[in-house]
Parts: C-alpha cells; sequence; structure tokens
C-alpha cells in the first residue's frame, strides 16, 4: 500500500533531441509541480527496470521513440506486468502504445481515421492523389517517415508499414486528456509550421469526435492525446492516439491552463496509486 508521500519513478530522456520541442523543460516543469504531492525521482528509459522497484509506480513521460530502445522496452514492459508493478499509463493501452495497428482496426469498424492500409493488395482502397504517407507500424516521432509516389507504393506496402495519402487538410489540432477528463486543445494553424501551436476552443462536435477514441482506448488512468486534421471537407479525421508518453505542449498553455493539467494529473495519480 502506498506511503503517505508515494513514492514515483518517472521516466524521461532530458537529453532527447526532438524537433521543435524541448522534452527536458516539460519535465522538468512538470516534476517540480509533482514533487508537492510526491516523493519523486527521475531516470532515463534504459534505468527505468533496474530502479522500479523502490517505488510505488513509475510514470513514463517523455521517454523518446521506444524504437530506440526497443530490447529494453520490452523488458521493461515484461518485467512490471511479470512483478505487478503500477506503471502510469497502465501498459493495456490499444493506440500507440502497442504500435500503429490500431489506425487499420478503427478504420476497418467505420471510426472517422485518415484512410490507411498496409498491403499492396488494399492499395485500391486509397484516394487517388499525387503524394503518399509511408511510416513504419512501430515508428514514432516521424521516424522512418517517407513521402512517396504511387508508382512506388506497391513495392513498399509489405504489411510491416502503414501507408496513408497526403491530405490536404488545414490544420492540425491535438486535444489533450488526463484519464477521461478533457484538459485542453491546441491546433497549429500553418500546417508547414506543425510545432507552432496556439490554443484552440473546440466546439461540442470537436470534444465528441476526440471522446470516441479516448473511450475505445479503455485506459482507466493515464494521460492521452488525440491528434487529428481537419480535412477539406471540414471533418475531423484522426492521424494519432497517442496512449505512451505524448508531449503535453505544456509551455504553450498559460498559468491558469498549467495549473489546472497539475492539478488533474496529481488527483489522478492518487487514485491510481490506490484504486
Amino acid at each position: 500500500m502506498p506511503s503517505a508521500r508515494p513514492r514515483l519513478l518517472y521516466v524521461t530522456d532530458l537529453a532527447y533531441p526532438a524537433r521543435g520541442r524541448r522534452y527536458g523543460d516539460e519535465d522538468v516543469l512538470l516534476t517540480s509541480r509533482l514533487r508537492a504531492d510526491f516523493d519523486l525521482a527521475l531516470c532515463h528509459p534504459l534505468d527505468a527496470a533496474a530502479l522500479m522497484d523502490g517505488f510505488d509506480a513509475v510514470v513514463v513521460r517523455n521517454s523518446g521513440p521506444v524504437l530506440g530502445y526497443q530490447d529494453a522496452y520490452d523488458a521493461f514492459r515484461e518485467r512490471a506486468l511479470r512483478d505487478g508493478v503500477r506503471v502510469y499509463n497502465p501498459l493495456t493501452g490499444r493506440a500507440d502504445m502497442a504500435g500503429k495497428q490500431y489506425l487499420l482496426d478503427l478504420g476497418a469498424e467505420g471510426y472517422p481515421v485518415i484512410p490507411t492500409v498496409d498491403r499492396a493488395e488494399d492499395l485500391h482502397r486509397l484516394p487517388e492523389t499525387g503524394r503518399y504517407v509511408v511510416k513504419p507500424k512501430l515508428g514514432a516521432d516521424s521516424l522512418g517517415l517517407r513521402i512517396v509516389t504511387a508508382d512506388e507504393l506497391p513495392a513498399l506496402a509489405d504489411g510491416a508499414v502503414l501507408v496513408q495519402p497526403c491530405v490536404d487538410f488545414a490544420y492540425e489540432v491535438s486535444f489533450y486528456f488526463v484519464d477521461h477528463d478533457f484538459q485542453y486543445a491546441l491546433y497549429a494553424p500553418d500546417p508547414a509550421r506543425r510545432w507552432e501551436l496556439q490554443p484552440y476552443d473546440p466546439t461540442p462536435a470537436d470534444l465528441e469526435f476526440a471522446r470516441r477514441f479516448i473511450d475505445w482506448n479503455t485506459l482507466a488512468y493515464g494521460i492521452q492525446r488525440v491528434d487529428a486534421c481537419r480535412a477539406p471537407g471540414g471533418e475531423l479525421l484522426l492521424v494519432e492516439l497517442e496512449d505512451l508518453n505524448p508531449y503535453l505542449s505544456l509551455d504553450v498553455l498559460d498559468d491558469g491552463g498549467r495549473d489546472a493539467f497539475v492539478a488533474a494529473t496529481t488527483r489522478s495519480l492518487r487514485r491510481f496509486l490506490t484504486g
């Protein structure tokens, strides 16, 4: 049973060279605030498995793409599940935590997702366009992403990658949730400058769209980010459901917004530790 001041192992790669954002700054900010309620230590993802036994829970935050340390992550995950270690977000996520297969599954179930296939025999299901996106199923942070023409697709669509049309979208927008509670939304008005974010005021229809994916994922606890694009027809289409270590862009929020997010995360962690 956790002590009055639970001990958290906070997993982050402070030096990860993310394009357009600073992982380290965000985690220094968030941990400085969480220390008001928790005894907390930071560690690199490669050290998490060796250190986690001494803590009440492991909080996985800006730990970088798992593809860069897949064997170590697999070992951490296997040991945590075997030993009953509390990991936040819980390791039962069905979205990016488990790879990109969910985009195919959601599309097959009729969810509003960017058209996605993974095999050459299914390429006919994609709308015709001049350019296509090809990315690894286990990729993240644009690692391995390629822009190709239709002629190149048959040789690339081998089941290990996802193929999507390059959608001429108006903008990208992200919805941030703690547990199943909406916190804030941010968007990039200029598609060419996707990390120059601004606050976004979602409509009820926008929130209904985002909540469909949060509900689908069935995580009782944790921080999730629903990434979408505004398609030419005006509808939103899912780009990604990040349920492992979503970057939060807390620097874009005002003081009140950051305070509210920290408070929601603190409440969630306390529920998680006692649930």
